[in-house]
């Protein structure tokens, strides 16, 4: 007998801050191929990643398990091989699982974790220990400090990363999708491409920087004003990315219309890539494309660039899926994160979802069959880059409550105050909802603990470094 399992298509970005695309009600960044993904399946208006970083996430969301859980607390700490992966699990489950591009695992460049097969490997394979920048070039102790530069250097022009790159993740792609539209396989498949982009450097090509400069960008909603008291745990993550200083008018304008420009680039291969699923009916009718992205960016909200904080430019993603048979211009608000994305993938493929899975299925969602839950808990960490100690997220219903190990705590209410301009903690009339959320975070982990392990981690070089700058 066939095997009649959908084949999976699951495209995963770079730094995609959702709320910067069409389909997720953006004025001006052009994202027509991905819009017109959305209009055939659903979108998921609240997703997460469970830690705003990209080796973090990554680890995460390939495991479904929480970072604290699988020891992935920075990009010095590789995932453990004994850790089994989605593509582990499917691979058993007899698919031919397939990687194309990058899912940043860190360690020595013949890791699979579960692929049955890699078509091309991470970015720095390409030139090894470069500078991400026009022309690479070898790093040095000065590049190393200079954060902000790849802000500061946005402009026109292509680059080795990200354009070239995913160039090549899209040329592979297209070649695979032709080559089971001719020759189908036997097995079920999941094949991942990995994008790059719009991760910096910030640099896209030209006909699409000047697509949006100089006029043609939507401000940051929050000002920064430089001296202005903020919560330590962010002025943290500002010093270790040199922004104190904040930036000018024309290197904001530039810096957006370069983002925007790489969103729209990335846009372009995702539908290249549909492009060549959907010419042939039989295999678009049997494949079920997934995008989303490992968390987003900041891009001037707060004065911040990058991620690696809780505000909601940074800390969500966008979800989109194209179910076969399923509904189409369906739109979820109930809050969910990238552990779901593995037990989503066994419920597609017929098979069970092991017990150390943190997240649930989005198929019923997907599909219509389970009723959404707008008080669903959603959690996120982060133990990496910029910051001193640890960072805690819960996200239930309208609140969002940050709790740092050492430092005052945050609260906002997302209904009211979308930007989290607010922070209602020292506020008595929420005490009561402080400690519930706070009893929610006690519930998956103790957050003090989990933060003085991860100090005394001998994989930490980078927040060994972080440790001893003198913070203000």
């Amino acid at each position: 007998m066939p095997d009649t399992r959908p084949n999976i298509l699951l495209i995963v970005s770079d730094e995609h801050n959702p709320l910067l695309s069409g389909c997720y009600g953006h004025p001006i960044v052009r994202t027509p191929h991905l819009d017109r993904l959305a209009s055939q399946g659903v979108v998921f208006e609240q997703a997460y990643c469970n830690s705003p970083t990209c080796v973090c996430s990554r680890a995460s969301m390939m495991t479904g398990r929480y970072v604290h859980e699988i020891g992935v607390f920075s990009h010095h700490t590789p995932l453990r091989s004994d850790i089994p992966t989605f593509a582990n699990y499917l691979e058993a489950a007899g698919y031919d699982t397939v990687l194309c591009g990058k899912m940043h695992f860190v360690g020595e460049w013949n890791q699979m974790h579960g692929f049955g097969r890699r078509l091309l490997g991470e970015p720095e394979q390409w030139v090894g220990d470069v500078h991400w920048n026009r022309k690479p070039r070898v790093r040095t102790e000065e590049t190393r400090r200079r954060s902000n530069s790849h802000v500061t250097d946005a402009g026109p022009g292509e680059t080795y990363f990200p354009v070239g790159y995913d160039a090549a993740v899209t040329d592979l792609t297209v070649r695979f999708l032709e080559h089971q539209a001719r020759r189908p396989s036997e097995r079920p498949w999941l094949f991942v491409a990995g994008l790059l982009a719009p991760h910096f450097p910030l640099y896209a090509p030209d006909d699409l920087f000047y697509m949006y400069y100089p006029d043609n960008i939507a401000w940051p909603k929050v000002d920064y004003e430089p001296g202005r008291p903020e919560h330590p745990v962010i002025h943290q993550i500002r010093r270790w990315l040199r922004q104190e200083d904040g930036l000018s008018e024309e290197q904001t304008r530039t810096a957006l219309a370069a983002y925007y420009g790489l969103i729209t680039y990335t846009d372009r291969n995702i539908g290249r890539m549909l492009a060549a699923l959907d010419e042939n009916p039989v295999l678009r009718e049997n494949t079920v494309v997934i995008y989303t992205s490992d968390h987003g960016e900041m891009a001037g909200e707060h004065g911040l660039w990058q991620k690696f904080c809780f505000y909601e430019p940074s800390v969500r993603v966008p979800l989109v899926v194209r179910y076969p048979g399923g509904p189409a211009e369906r739109r979820i608000s109930q809050p969910v994160s990238l552990v779901d994305l593995a037990p989503t993938l066994y419920e597609i493929a017929e098979t069970r979802t092991p017990d150390s899975c943190r997240g649930e299925s989005l198929v019923p969602l997907v599909l219509g069959t389970a009723v959404e839950d707008p008080e669903r808990t959603v959690f996120a960490e982060y133990h990496a880059h910029g910051i001193v100690s640890s960072a805690y997220m819960i996200r239930k219903g309208r609140y969002k409550y940050n709790y740092y190990p050492g430092y005052p705590p945050q609260l906002f209410n997302l209904a009211d105050d979308p930007d989290e301009v607010s922070d209602l903690s020292a506020d008595l009339r929420y005490r009561d909802v402080m400690d519930a959320l706070h009893a929610e975070l006690l519930s998956i982990l103790d957050p003090d603990a989990v933060a003085a392990a991860v100090k005394e981690s001998e994989f930490l070089s980078g927040l060994e470094a972080v440790r001893r700058f003198e913070f203000k």
